[in-house]
């Protein structure tokens, strides 16, 4: 099977041959216009300015480690480029950044799938808690078996999903509430994001009281103790200042944390076929470096935390997660209907 990378690669080099094929055809039938060689222009690298959008904050590794990173290469490389940052939803949150995207008034962007399941539902099943074992899963699920759910999501959109970055496992972090099952979350307070999916998996997991205030009302929510826990990487809960207010954090990883890369067809249209293939390379190549950056970032935070006698983690060994998995995958199974049904089994027949 053809991945999501190639099918795209050959759908714009299709189009940038289509296009020079009209402007040859063109040329010839006017009569009084001057002779041109068939790939003149095609491959010209005109300079182009990429604005790229995340609502991470510049202490986070997808900042870092991912999309300063990016801006180094491509402006390195020298044919062209010039990018442009724009972390913390300086562009907007998400919701409004998108529609930004497929005008492509936003080049890149980078968003999680919850996110993107407003536009198409789909998209949304890659968020559910467990659908991917661990992140390698998540990786070779990309690679190898994507590309019919990617190809929908751009059919739908006009957008491109390019690839995607870790950014650590969610996992829940209380204050003085320790978790090592399913039954430990009834009637517990905890903040879910406020979509449709991160919802379904709050009860997926067991939590019968979710909190769903905005992102930007969390730390005010788990102060006042409108909340008594939340759910993050670990590096997005520092980063955060999360850690602030609580006090235990329970390793249970019930959902791979992917950051999607969004490029809009309009962003393709102004960039040449070397420029094309070196952005695609640039982030597929930044992918296991942004990885080794987010794994070190929170193993070094999670070291603090088990040094520090006030604060408890509570670790896989002493979790059910047999039953989270389980519980998890029977609601599923149960809540998803049709094509997102679909989507979210196709998944799960990759896990190993």
């Amino acid at each position: 099977m053809g991945t999501a990378r190639s099918t795209r690669r050959g759908r714009i080099a299709a189009s940038v041959l289509a296009a020079t094929t009209l402007v040859v055809t063109g040329c010839a039938g006017g009569g009084g216009a001057p002779e041109e060689t068939g790939d003149a222009g095609a491959s010209e690298n005109k300079p182009v300015t990429l604005s790229v959008a995340t609502s991470q904050n510049e202490q986070t590794p997808n900042y870092f480690c991912g999309v300063e990173l990016l801006k180094e290469r491509l402006e390195e490389a020298d044919i062209g480029f010039t990018v442009d940052l724009y972390p913390a939803s300086q562009l907007g949150p998400d919701a409004d950044r998108f529609p930004q995207v497929q005008a492509g008034d936003i080049d890149i962007d980078l968003q999680g799938a919850s996110a993107l399941s407003a536009t198409y539902e789909p998209i949304g099943v890659v968020d559910a808690a467990y659908a991917f074992n661990d992140v390698d899963h998540a990786f070779e699920w990309i690679d190898e078996s994507s590309e019919d759910l990617f190809s929908g999501f751009h059919e739908a959109t006009g957008v491109n999903i390019v690839d995607g970055w870790y950014f650590g496992n969610r996992t829940f972090t209380t204050k003085d509430v320790e978790v090592h099952g399913p039954e430990d979350l009834a009637g517990v307070p905890i903040r879910f994001p406020n979509s449709p999916i991160f919802l379904a998996n709050a009860e997926a997991l067991g939590v019968t009281n979710p909190v769903s205030v905005a992102v930007e009302e969390v730390y005010t929510a788990l102060q006042q103790g409108i909340a008594v826990g939340q759910e993050n990487p670990i590096v997005a809960t520092r980063s955060s200042s999360y850690d602030e207010v609580l006090n235990t954090a329970i390793l249970n990883d019930h959902n791979v944390g992917i950051h999607w890369i969004l490029v809009s067809d309009k962003t393709y249209e102004k960039m040449s076929e070397e420029q094309t293939a070196l952005l695609e390379e640039t982030i597929h190549e930044i992918r296991p470096e942004n990885r080794e950056c987010v794994d070190e970032a929170t193993e070094e935070i999670l070291d603090e935390y088990r040094a520090n006698d006030a604060f408890t983690v509570i670790e896989q060994e002493d979790i059910d997660m047999d039953a989270f998995i389980g519980q998890a995958e029977e609601y599923f199974e149960g809540y998803f209907t049709g094509e997102n049904l679909e989507a979210y089994q196709a998944i799960r027949e990759t896990a190993g």
